[in-house]
């Protein structure tokens, strides 16, 4: 059986045949968790790889949970799950329902939009200081500031706290991969989960000293929002960790993922350049080329059937969906990076209740920051190696060497 769990397996890229074979001949598929890049091992889970099944597993939280066990596929610590639970990405309703509406109040469109500009100033900056240079590492260069930057506007934090944005997003997301982030230790020499509330004390600290001044010197921000807004404490420090590290990773994958795509393609990327009207379909074929987030967690409620498996009551079930994204049954022809496909039923920002608040945002910097590579570069090139994050759950692109011109 293919083994989707090790997080090695994705350093070199979507491991499509292991995927196919799983969606072909076991697409509910037993995974052990063996131990891995010294983080010990777990108990095990069922890997959902059609995408009929994934999106029935995200639109169905009566029978699988996103609070029984959180949403990362590693087991949270028992004393830490409590905590875990208070972010609104590991609720189920009603509470789920509740802390939503709260936040859907505050992170709405129009506070968006008004960004926009701010946005796109910061892309033509970015994207103009490398454009005579020849070449760059897109993500050292480029992509890894853009969206920190443009999050950071949004909460309101001010310059001279931005790099903590960044060292607290590569200490969470890059924790199975030293290249991308320190990993720490505990005293018996085995590595941390850097997603426990004491390795994130100094992340919770921090909101809460940014809240305590927007209260006292308010400001259009997305802080001072959610400070006016119905939350508790532990609420508020959850909310501020999802944005930060989702708000910040997702983005921070899906544009060098789009542009290698676009690489990769060269007859797609000429027909865009010739074409920048067809900008909106393409990025969501970016998105289903290279989905920013391969998997989720969930846990069955009860005994429950999917394609023909039983899934006992507490198991734990992992979506895939990068695998979801190249089903034959879903998709006309998956392998082909097509710019007008359509329909395209990817499942980038979710599914079901716990679809991407942030969907609007995403796609936002997205179309701006494409807009602008296709303007100010010509059609670009590999110049080296690509290097992914080593990961099971981002889809990093940690290094992605570009050249254009002569």
């Amino acid at each position: 059986m293919p083994d989707v769990f090790d997080p090695t397996v994705f350093a070199g890229g979507l491991p499509h045949e292991a995927f196919r074979e799983l969606r072909d001949t076991a697409p509910v598929a037993w995974q052990e968790e063996r131990e891995v890049l010294g983080w010990p091992a777990g108990p095990g889970f069922w890997a959902v790889t059609r995408h009929a099944d994934v999106k029935h597993v995200l639109r169905t939280p009566e029978d699988f949970s996103s609070w029984l066990g959180a949403t990362q596929i590693r087991d949270p610590e028992p004393d830490d799950l409590a905590f875990i639970r208070r972010a609104i990405l590991n609720m189920d309703a009603p509470e789920h329902n509740r802390l939503r509406k709260v936040v859907a109040a505050v992170f709405t469109r129009k506070r968006l939009e008004r960004s926009a500009e701010r946005i796109a100033e910061r892309a033509r900056r970015l994207i103009g200081a490398v454009a005579d240079r020849g070449g760059c590492d897109l993500p050292v260069d480029v992509t890894d500031d853009f969206p920190l930057l443009n999050l950071a506007d949004l909460l309101g934090v001010p310059a001279e706290d931005r790099e903590l944005l960044l060292h607290w997003t590569n200490r969470v997301i890059g924790y199975q991969d030293p290249e991308h982030a320190e990993v720490i230790l505990g005293d018996d020499g085995k590595p941390l989960n850097p997603r426990s509330p004491a390795l994130l004390a100094d992340m919770f600290a921090y909101a809460r000293e940014l809240a305590d001044r927007k209260r006292a010197e308010p400001d259009d921000d997305l802080m001072t929002a959610l400070v006016r807004a119905d939350l508790d404490g532990a609420e508020l420090d959850m909310f501020f960790f999802l944005v930060v590290i989702a708000g910040n990773d997702t983005v921070r994958s899906a544009l060098p993922g789009g542009v290698h795509a676009l690489v990769e393609h060269p007859e797609q990327y000429a027909r865009l350049r010739a074409h920048p009207e067809l900008l909106p379909s393409a990025i969501e074929e970016m998105l289903r080329w290279h989905p920013p987030v391969l998997s989720f967690r969930r846990t069955a409620t009860r005994d429950v059937e999917l394609a023909g498996q039983l899934i006992r009551a507490g198991d734990k079930v992992v979506v895939y969906h990068a695998s979801a994204h190249f089903d034959e049954r879903a998709f006309r022809d998956p392998f082909e990076f097509d710019l007008t496909r359509e329909p395209n039923d990817h499942l980038a920002f979710g599914q079901g209740p716990h679809v991407c608040l942030g969907a609007h945002f995403g796609r936002l910097q997205m179309r701006i920051f494409f807009t602008e590579f296709l303007r100010a570069l010509p059609q670009v090139r590999l110049a080296g190696e690509v290097r992914h994050l080593t990961s099971n759950f981002i889809n990093g692109v940690l290094h992605l060497p570009l050249a254009w011109g002569g």
